[in-house]
């Protein structure tokens, strides 16, 4: 029996969709059908998500079940999206919600969590049972998985690298905190080191990799405090292997030679984790809602 999902990535700017079929084997297709679309910006996101969806699936036959990937702070054992700043979500039962409007099983989680799922079912991760997926765009996200098992935490918090303090001293971070990591590797925080707001991130690691020394320095600071939370994750959870992705990390090895090297440099005790770049790219969250969402019908 072949079944049939629908997997949607609802990014903070773009929504991006794509349907795939399981066959009796158990092996998932390639996408048959994939879109995107503008996230709106407010609460009218939920509205305009179940619109995407049902057309799509008016368009393109019906499917077993819905996959969703989202942003913020996500309860993926509720269905609530508790809070994210674009969309702008309050305590929103977004997976019920969406399960009515559509008609058909949904299942749900954070984009970040859901990504790095993609990467150990069929990406970079694969065959590892220990490791620290990293995201490395708008912010720093993470997702831990260990003895195979995705940790959520009690608190649905679990991962959360981009805020980890790497200096006490640091310019305040959207969380509260001053000094996160968010505000030094994210791309915003490239930018704003640089100091001209004109200039992206991948333009601030392009200078630096032509030796520009501005952007040579925020390079290596942004390096520097990747390494700094790593090796505290390293410390506590002794993982065989950390998956770098997000838009950052298509640097590549101008991102993983500088934090492999500050790292070999500093543990002591620990066991040195592989670092590679993610394999999935930007398709990680989707596919990982597409995987979510068998897996749902397959608990049913």
């Amino acid at each position: 029996m072949t079944a049939r999902v629908l997997g949607i990535d609802v990014g903070g700017t773009t929504m991006k969709a794509a349907i795939r079929s399981r066959r009796a084997d158990g092996t998932v297709t390639d996408a048959e059908y994939a879109v995107r679309r503008p996230t709106p910006p407010d609460e009218t996101a939920v509205e305009a998500l179940s619109e995407f969806a049902g057309t799509l699936i008016a368009e393109h036959g019906p499917v077993d079940a819905v996959g969703l990937a989202i942003p913020g702070i996500v309860d993926d054992a509720a269905g609530i999206a508790e809070f994210s700043v674009a969309p702008t979500w309050r305590a929103l039962p977004l997976r019920d919600a969406m399960a009515a409007r559509l008609g058909v099983p949904v299942a749900f989680g954070h984009d970040t969590r859901i990504g790095g799922l993609a990467e150990g079912r069929a990406g970079a991760a694969v065959g590892c049972r220990d490791y620290l997926f990293v995201t490395l765009g708008t912010g720093v996200g993470g997702m831990l998985c260990l003895d195979g098992t995705p940790r959520l935490g009690p608190h649905h918090r679990a991962g959360e690298l981009g805020h980890v303090v790497v200096d006490p001293q640091g310019v305040l971070c959207g969380c509260g905190q001053r000094g996160c990591l968010e505000t030094i590797a994210s791309a915003p925080g490239i930018t704003r080191q640089y100091g001209d707001g004109g200039v992206s991130a991948r333009e601030v690691a392009e200078r630096a990799a032509a030796g520009e020394p501005r952007a040579s320095e925020v390079w290596e600071a942004a390096t520097s405090a990747l390494a700094t939370a790593l090796e505290s994750a390293i410390t506590l959870l002794d993982l065989d292997l950390v998956v770098l992705g997000g838009g950052i990390a298509q640097a590549g090895e101008q991102l993983l030679e500088p934090v492999r090297r500050e790292l070999a440099a500093r543990i002591t005790f620990q066991r040195m984790p592989e670092i590679v770049c993610a394999a999935l790219g930007d398709d990680a969250a989707v596919l990982g809602a597409a995987l979510i969402a068998f897996d749902l019908i397959g608990k049913s």
